[in-house]
């Protein structure tokens, strides 16, 4: 049986984040990707938005479906989203592939930017800013485009919710709960979230993790490098059978291929 992939998008985006990704995967696996509430054309929550209550949601979309085997897969905040699901223990999740992930511990951002990001809520040219800011490789103009659409759609609630609360949230003392294989990609130009802090704040809180890292890519692994994303996804679920583990990519710049080992 195939599992069915699990697409959890980044802060400011949406389920089209992972189009490209999809696009890329040729149908080797069936996929559901999720507009979180408040994000996409998803409507606001009810509730406080907590990391939790967005895991109760992704959980229950499984539920709904009927699904027996999923990958979680989160890039950025739903990174965070998708460990906090896996702490429990939910019988069909197997494994996770986490682009990017916002930490269990609370993301490193300075008052100031946090006051400047609150404050930029859906302005276009802050978004056509945050945008450059973050990324290491040019998108094409539809991405950019699409981008800069999600982050200004967002709902108020959604994203003054994540910047004041989520995004401070720690939920590193559940991480031991996690026990299926964890695959997980940076960016080697992540200015957001670095590589070496994924290692340290993520891979190194889990018991079954492996780390990829892809050359020259900034924050936005799904629009920069959608064929290295969905290469190293095919290697990671397919590898399972056998063993084979994400490894380090080659120092090659140019090297847009994760490789195994």
């Amino acid at each position: 049986m195939r599992p069915t992939l699990i697409l959890l998008h980044h802060f400011g985006g949406s389920a089209r984040s992972w189009d490209m990704v999809i696009d890329r995967l040729g149908g080797a696996f069936p996929t559901l990707a999720l507009d979180l509430p408040g994000f996409g054309d998803a409507a606001a929550m009810a509730g406080p938005y907590t990391v939790d209550s967005y895991a109760d949601v992704v959980a229950a979309k499984i539920d709904q479906r009927g699904l027996a085997q999923t990958v979680l897969l989160g890039h950025s905040m739903g990174g965070k989203v998708a460990l906090a699901l896996a702490a429990r223990r939910p019988p069909t999740v197997c494994s996770l592939v986490l682009l990017a992930p916002s930490p269990p511990t609370p993301e490193p951002i300075t008052d100031s930017a946090r006051a400047a990001l609150l404050a930029q809520w859906a302005i276009r040219d802050a978004a056509e800013r945050t945008l450059a800011g973050i990324t290491g490789r040019a998108l094409s103009e539809d991405a950019r485009n699409r981008a800069i659409d999600d982050l200004t759609r967002c709902g108020k609630a959604a994203w003054s919710a994540w910047l004041n609360f989520g995004s401070r949230e720690d939920i590193a003392a559940a991480m031991p709960r996690i026990s299926v294989p964890v695959a997980l990609l940076s960016g080697s130009c992540d200015t957001v979230l670095p590589t070496a802090l994924i290692s340290r704040e993520v891979a190194a809180r889990l018991c079954n993790a492996s780390m990829g890292i892809i050359p020259g890519a900034g924050h936005l692994l799904t629009l920069e490098a959608p064929d290295a994303v969905a290469a190293a996804i095919v290697s990671f679920v397919h590898g399972q059978a056998d063993g084979r583990r994400i490894g380090t990519t080659t120092n090659d710049p140019s090297a847009d291929v994760i490789r195994t080992g």
